[in-house]
């Protein structure tokens, strides 16, 4: 497994993370013991970073990913991110010392550490990234020794510039995928100079870049990718990208004629990202251990041609780009 740093954490992980997302909540029922092989079909293969958060499952995802953790070999390297500021409504005095400390608390509580490897906020509001203050106490947050380093996962590329401009933040969380290029005009060149990690998520619009999905297909009502397609619970962008689920099919039928036969389409998927050497880790979410292990394979893969970057992004520019390049 290729291992990059993480920005200015200074410590190496998996360029094939694990995204924790649907071990806690809101991608349909994974039990306990299904979580915790996936957990371990991803380690075996590689994969030396899982990024959580305190409001997946109402921490349960956290919890999961503690206990993975702690069952390891002792020297086992493994690298935990997880995020806060979503438990409360997003108003941009929420984003206080004293609720910062509660949630720092609970976290730790989780995952059953005394100090977290990375603390992102949690899209906070705009707002937030113009506030010394929030910055502040984060710094005091590492001195006390209750993390060790902090970023911030974006929703927005403008969002993404403001929190790389902060001297201590260590990485930026945003989405990135064949759907969503965005990311490349400004904010991978800014985070490469500044040496910010860039963690890349959603990087399978949501499984759409799987190929696996058809205009047939249906997903649970537990599922954000039925309740949450138009953006009713939360942002738009987190379900599929933000694409229209039926243009995203046409996208991804294009797209797979590009596909080296030696992969997946979620393989060839997690490899254009790996491309972009600015990207610290891409962290796919994964519900039992053959997804695991495809994912980790794609670090295994040849880069792209010049050919087939290009040809990504003359379907982006054809499908995607008018619906989804200027609001995000």
């Amino acid at each position: 497994m290729q291992e990059r740093i993480l920005g200015r954490t200074g410590v190496p992980v998996s360029v094939v993370g694990l995204g924790a997302w649907q071990l806690g909540a809101d991608w349909g029922n994974v039990d306990e013991d299904a979580a915790l092989a996936t957990l371990a079909a991803a380690h075996e293969n590689g994969v030396t970073f899982i990024d959580t958060a305190d409001v997946y499952g109402d921490g349960r995802s956290e919890r999961i990913v503690g206990q993975f953790v702690r069952s390891l070999p002792a020297g086992a390297r493994v690298t935990v991110a997880t995020k806060m500021g979503r438990r409360v409504p997003q108003e941009p005095e929420r984003y206080n010392r004293e609720n910062f400390r509660a949630w720092n608390d609970r976290s730790r509580e989780n995952l059953g550490v005394d100090t977290l490897d990375l603390v992102q906020l949690h899209c906070p509001p705009t707002a937030v990234y113009a506030d010394d203050e929030v910055f502040d106490v984060l710094d005091e947050m590492v001195a006390e020794g209750r993390l060790r380093a902090y970023g911030v996962s974006v929703e927005t590329t403008e969002e993404a510039l403001a929190a790389i401009a902060r001297p201590n933040v260590a990485s930026v969380q945003i989405i990135f995928n064949m759907l969503r290029l965005k990311p490349l005009d400004e904010v991978l060149p800014a985070a490469e100079k500044a040496g910010v990690g860039i963690i890349a998520r959603v990087p399978l619009a949501s499984g759409l870049l799987s190929g696996r999905y058809d205009e047939h297909t249906t997903f649970g009502a537990d599922d954000h990718r039925t309740y949450n397609r138009h953006g009713e619970a939360f942002d738009q962008g987190e379900t599929f990208s933000g694409v229209d689920y039926t243009t995203g099919l046409e996208a991804v039928r294009r797209l797979s004629a590009l596909k080296p036969e030696n992969l997946t389409m979620a393989q060839f998927a997690l490899r254009w990202i790996i491309d972009h050497p600015a990207v610290s880790a891409v962290i796919p979410g994964a519900r039992n251990g053959e997804q695991a292990r495809g994912n980790a394979e794609a670090a295994a893969a040849a880069p792209l041609s010049p050919e087939t970057h290009a040809a990504v992004a003359a379907i982006y520019d054809e499908l995607i780009r008018e619906s989804v390049h200027g609001r995000w």
